[in-house]
């Protein structure tokens, strides 16, 4: 199964965690303003960012992002 990205949950998994968004930036020594951008889907993370990121919350990477199914069609012979 295919799958495209939605929003991005960090906002809602800081939250959750009880972690602010500095708190974020000084553990991973990132800008703020590049967290602000993936919060407000300005950017899409980096796979290596979105693992740091979910590490030090302590979910998933699948839980940064809301994921969309895209059903899948059969291949034709």
């Amino acid at each position: 199964m295919k799958f495209e990205l939605g929003r991005c949950l960090l906002h809602e998994r800081l939250v959750e965690y009880g972690i602010t968004i500095e708190e974020l930036t000084q553990a991973l020594l990132y800008k703020r303003e590049r967290i602000s951008d993936f919060i407000e889907n300005k950017r899409i993370m980096p796979l290596k960012t979105a693992i740091s990121i979910a590490d030090t919350i302590g979910c998933t990477v699948s839980e940064l992002y809301e994921l969309i199914a895209i059903e899948s069609i059969p291949e034709r012979t």
